[in-house]
């Protein structure tokens, strides 16, 4: 793709890593197979390559519109035409660029801007969630069935965390909505991790990862929240923990990108890059680990691993950390007995504030995903990311895990 960037963004950081993007683009439209929303809605500028284009003539100089941000904004962020794409284009980088450009130009209406400082505020913070979130389950059997499915259920107990007496560490990221949602995940791991000498450290001063500021374009107050957390795990990290490990696929992606995101910031440059080093998916650290685990879990072989299961692949796993196939193989070493599931590349909907920003969208893609899990009929569907986990429980009778749970009750039952 040939480009002309305009005056204002040519010779900027974001300007020559989109300049560099773009020219990758050869528009052969293979992105479009896998994307979506254009499934959905067939819309050249609902898109990878129609984006791209509304992106390029932004950084032309063409003066974006509202149709310009209706169209970046429908964009999940799912990243599958990365893993189509024959030529490398990382889209996911320069749709952050474009969506920053054009959120800086073009005004929102006082109601949706509120809206987004809101989901920005509440989401974030572990502090305002929480309480907020069980206010909301006790007026749940009052709310209309709309809002009701918003609103999830109590979740499963956490159950004991072990004690930290292992010679191995490694650090684990608790999140902001995780804790409230799902408390049992973090548990999960601790325990199976522990099983195998290693002990999970959680820092009390360590939140939010700053994806959902990123993504609402908010990225300066998201890169802030990246150093935070930055500091927050750095003495650990210098007295030797050997990675920090992320159940939530999802914040797995922002956290691994920290080394690229802060690269021009020479306070934090290469703290940021040791982070995004050290950081691995629970699958990952479960599968370098699989020759002691699995006769565990053998020893303790049950109908908790002989039954069916559907396991839903989120894109961050998939297309961000690019570990497709990762889980489901563990879990079929495992025993576990794994469903077909139907165009297992597209998204469920959820895509962190997604299913609340878009949610005609949202639901379609929810309920097309529900189809293709369900269709082999399993006993309980499984995830790697909480989002996703309560995006597609608010719609299903099934019970609706993370993967580590599973195998912490295998290991236990």
């Amino acid at each position: 793709m040939q480009t002309n960037l305009a005056a204002f963004i040519k010779d900027t950081a974001e300007g020559k890593e989109a300049d560099a993007i773009l020219r990758k683009c050869t528009h052969c439209g293979m992105c479009t197979a896998t994307c979506p929303t254009y499934q959905l809605l067939s819309d050249e500028l609902d898109g990878p390559r129609g984006r791209i284009y509304l992106i390029k003539q932004v950084l032309e100089g063409a003066t974006p519109t509202a149709k310009t941000q209706l169209h970046l904004d429908r964009c999940l962020t799912c990243r599958a035409c990365e893993t189509t794409c024959p030529t490398g284009v990382q889209y996911g980088r320069l749709v952050d660029i474009g969506r920053h450009l054009v959120e800086g130009r073009v005004p929102r209406g006082p109601i949706q801007s509120a809206w987004r400082r809101a989901l920005n505020s509440v989401i974030s913070n572990p502090a305002l969630f929480a309480p907020l979130l069980k206010v909301g389950r006790l007026a749940r059997p009052f709310l209309p069935a709309a809002v009701k499915s918003k609103v999830p259920a109590p979740p499963t107990p956490a159950g004991a965390w072990p004690a930290a007496n292992r010679a191995r560490t490694m650090l684990v990221l608790d999140g902001c909505v995780q804790p409230a949602l799902s408390p049992a995940t973090n548990a999960a791991a601790a325990r199976v991790l522990d099983r195998l000498g290693i002990t999970l450290v959680r820092e009390p001063a360590a939140g939010c990862c700053g994806g959902v500021s990123f993504h609402l374009n908010r990225q300066k107050a998201a890169l802030d929240t990246m150093r935070r957390l930055i500091d927050a795990w750095w003495p650990h990290v210098e007295q030797g923990a050997e990675a920090i490990v992320i159940t939530a696929s999802g914040c797995g992606v922002t956290v691994k990108e920290y080394g690229h995101l802060l690269r021009h910031d020479p306070a934090y440059a290469a703290k940021a890059q040791r982070v995004s080093e050290l950081t691995k998916d629970i699958s990952e650290v479960i599968a370098g680990e699989s020759a002691k685990l699995k006769p565990l879990v053998t020893r303790h072989s049950s109908p908790v691993t002989n039954q069916r299961v559907a396991f839903h692949a989120p894109c961050s796993l998939q297309h961000g950390l690019k570990l497709q196939g990762k889980v489901e193989t563990l879990l079929a070493e495992f025993g576990y007995s794994l469903t077909d599931v139907p165009e297992a590349h597209l998204c469920c909907g959820s895509a962190g504030t997604y299913s609340i920003l878009q949610p005609e969208l949202s639901q379609r893609l929810r309920d097309n995903k529900l189809a293709a899990l369900t269709g082999g009929m399993p006993s309980a569907i499984l995830t790697a990311n909480i989002g996703c986990q309560a995006h597609l429980q608010g719609a299903t009778a099934l019970p609706v895990r993370h993967w580590i749970e599973a195998l912490d009750e295998a290991l236990t039952h």
